[in-house]
Parts: C-alpha cells; structure tokens; sequence
C-alpha cells in the first residue's frame, strides 16, 4: 500500500471521530513523567492531540508528528484555542520517510502501530539516537484490542515490550530498560464505552 493509501485511511479515522475540545491524554505518559522537569519533548503519532496538549501544559515544547493532516490541523487549533500554540508545533510526517530533525529530552510514541508497512524497529531506534543525554523514549503499544480498534484481527500477535527492546537493539552501554512491563487498565472508547485493555509499556533512558 502506497503512502496515498495511508494518508487517506489515517485522515478517515480522524475525520470521523468528534472533536474534543481537550483530548486527554494517555494514562502511562501522564504516570511516567508527571513531576518529572520539562524540556523538549517529540510525539510519535500525535493522534488526537491529548498528550502533547497535557506535555505543553507541563512546560515542555512539543514537536507532534502524524501522518493525517486531519489530525495536524486539529492539533494546531487546539494548541492555539488553549494558549499553547507557542509550545506546541504540530507537524504532518510520514515516518516511513524520514524522522522529525532535532534533539529531544523525551520522546513518546504511543500505539504507533499501522496497517500499512512501517518498519518500526527503525523509527524507534531513530528516536533512541535522537535523544539527548538522560533523555527518554516512552513506547506504548497495544497488548490487546479494544472493541472500538480498527484492528480486530484474532490472530494478531502483540509483541512484548522485551521483545520491542531487542528489536531497536541498543547499546546497553549507552541505553538503559528503565521499564518493561504490560498493565491493565479501563480505557475509554471515542463514543464513550468503556473496557479493560493491556498496554504493553517499554521505557528506555540515554544513559551517555
């Protein structure tokens, strides 16, 4: 499937979904760096906007990247609509091209998964290099699929956040597991229906 293809499936699923006037964001960014001092942060697949929206309110300036220029646009004004437009820089990308230039102090990349080719394990070791001294990379990934998922396939297989750590293969002398783990939660659908899901939670810190 072609890069057409793509944009066009990801600018449906944004475009049929409300607009909420402030997305919130995901449970496992919100525990992870709350407390935690602000910097310059890149998020993967900005979606609907919810964490980037929560990063700027937290002080951090934030580069969102997605490959739907629904959901850019969406970000856009909202970030503006909110006083955060200057924190907030909202940017269509397609990673199977290129990477977002810059340094970052934190890099989160959450359920960034497609039903078009992407080679992962690339984009995610680029954003480990892309990661100043001390800085993190937060990849969540589905463990499970809510009833609301474009993806229902039973026979899909989601990979550890072990097995997501091997697959960038790092340096371990430069790169530290802080978190490798798959909790529950509740999580709530875009017309409001609930269910329990698993995440699959892979933290790494730059260590050098």
């Amino acid at each position: 499937m072609n890069t057409t293809d793509a944009v066009e499936f990801w600018d449906g699923v944004y475009a049929a979904r409300p607009e909420a006037n402030y997305p919130q964001p995901n449970a496992r960014l919100t525990e992870t760096m709350t407390g935690l001092p602000p910097g310059d942060a890149l998020d993967l697949g900005c979606g609907d906007g919810g964490d980037a929206l929560w990063l700027a309110g937290q002080e951090w300036h934030v580069t969102a990247a997605d490959i739907s220029a629904v959901a850019v646009e969406r970000l856009a004004a909202l970030a503006s609509s909110h006083g955060l437009g200057d924190r907030v820089i909202a940017v269509r990308h397609d990673l199977r091209k290129s990477f977002p230039p810059g340094g970052f102090d934190l890099i989160c990349a959450h359920y960034l998964h497609t039903p078009f080719d992407l080679d992962r394990a690339t984009v995610l070791r680029s954003a480990a290099y892309a990661l100043r001294a001390g800085g993190r990379l937060l990849v969540v990934d589905h463990g499970s699929a809510a009833p609301w998922s474009w993806n229902q396939d039973p026979d899909i297989r989601y990979p550890s956040p072990r097995e997501v750590a091997a697959g960038i293969n790092l340096d371990p002398a430069t790169w530290t597991v802080e978190r490798a783990d798959t909790p529950h939660r509740i999580a709530t659908g875009p017309d409001g229906q609930t269910a329990e899901v698993t995440d699959h939670v892979l933290l790494i810190r730059r260590t050098a």
